[in-house]
């Protein structure tokens, strides 16, 4: 099933993805710093990131790197870059919470060298549950070998949607209150697991229906935000703008739940 791209992106998690299983039974152990007001950084993700870079580097040595920890490193322009996150999640796995994961995605130059375009391929991988998410352009977004959708839910009654909730200065806490407060008593739940990569790679496998969040950065979303589109999904921002990648603001669903919410956000961001 894996094109000779996602299969290099998704050796690259897998190997990653080992280590991260192992410092994760040494927590306790990881030298912990703060990257800023609200981030931890780990030993085991600068390794992570070391270790994916170092594969993906040998596969395709002239494409570039938007990284978490590193930043950018720039290849051909011409040529394609990966957009990394070595691990969403990091305060889950910090404090021994086995919900985190590696995001990959392979992002295209636009044609007139303008910038970055569209997300062709994207890999998520879960160490822990050890799931494979992966997607690409035009070939349908897949879990291992089977295909996933977004749920078929129309009613916002029966709708489970997954947030990011703001905390230590990260995020807009009013703003964030005003869309909890009208979309709230609306919907079936709430849910804040703590890894962005993974509620999108949940909303594309139907487990979600619905997910919003301001205030992250592109490696937090690529990959997700191509696994949804390509089961059946929409992802916009706040105001309805399809953006190629959709990260400082974030709002994802089927095609109803999306229009119903985005709706409801526009009313209450009037205010």
């Amino acid at each position: 099933m894996f094109s000779s791209l996602v299969r290099v992106m998704e050796k690259a998690a897998r190997k990653a993805g080992g280590r991260l299983r192992r410092d994760f039974g040494e927590v306790e152990h990881l030298q912990v710093s703060r990257k800023g007001p609200s981030d931890f950084v780990s030993k085991a993700d600068m390794r992570a990131e070391r270790t994916i870079y170092d594969e993906l580097l040998h596969a395709r040595p002239d494409w570039g790197f938007l990284l978490e920890e590193a930043g950018e490193i720039e290849g051909d322009p011409t040529k394609p870059r990966w957009v990394i996150d070595p691990l969403d999640g990091t305060t889950n796995f910090l404090h021994g919470i086995p919900h985190f994961a590696i995001s990959i995605a392979a992002q295209e130059p636009k044609l007139d060298g303008s910038g970055w375009g569209e997300v062709t391929a994207a890999v998520i991988y879960q160490p822990i549950t050890d799931e494979t998410y992966w997607a690409e352009k035009s070939r349908g977004a897949w879990l291992s070998d089977g295909r996933l959708r977004v749920s078929n839910r129309r009613s916002l009654d029966d709708a489970l949607i997954a947030t990011g909730i703001p905390f230590q200065g990260a995020g807009n806490t009013a703003e964030w209150t005003k869309i909890y407060n009208a979309v709230g008593p609306r919907i079936a739940g709430i849910r804040r697991f703590g890894a962005a990569s993974l509620d999108l790679a949940w909303l594309a496998a139907g487990r979600y229906d619905g997910f919003w969040e301001s205030g992250l950065s592109p490696w937090d979303t690529a990959a997700g935000c191509l696994l949804v589109r390509e089961a059946g999904g929409f992802v916009s921002d706040f105001r309805g703008r399809s953006l190629p990648i959709a990260d400082k603001q974030v709002l994802a669903g089927n095609d109803t739940i999306h229009s119903k919410l985005h709706k409801l956000m526009a009313e209450a961001l009037k205010a």
